[in-house]
């Protein structure tokens, strides 16, 4: 066995114990908490304008998550639709939602 051609051979390979290892790569998840409050005040936006489901969440204080398990309901009384694949909620429809909460809360 010649050395220095096997010594060449497991320096071109790399060595298991070396300390540069590639970083090992996370798989990408959803962020399924709660989103910051809206910096915005939906007051003040047109009803006509468009807001993505990240920005209703925020608006109404409820989790990207609860909107997706609302879409499955036809008869969810937040209305939305679909803009190239993506699910769009009107202002006027938010502050609707919002207004009929406030109808349906029981005072203390």
């Amino acid at each position: 066995m010649g050395g220095k051609d096997e010594r060449t051979r497991i320096e071109a390979l790399g060595s298991p114990d070396r300390a540069e290892t590639l970083p090992v790569m996370k798989r990408h998840r959803k962020n399924r908490g709660m989103p910051p409050p809206a910096t915005f005040d939906i007051d003040t936006l047109p009803g006509s304008s468009n807001l993505t489901a990240l920005e209703a969440a925020a608006v109404i204080r409820r989790t990207p998550g609860a909107l997706e398990q609302w879409r499955r309901d036809p008869n969810h009384p937040l209305k939305w639709r679909y803009v190239d694949g993506r699910p769009l909620y009107r202002v006027d429809a938010v502050r609707d939602y919002l207004a009929r909460c406030d109808k349906t809360a029981k005072p203390p």
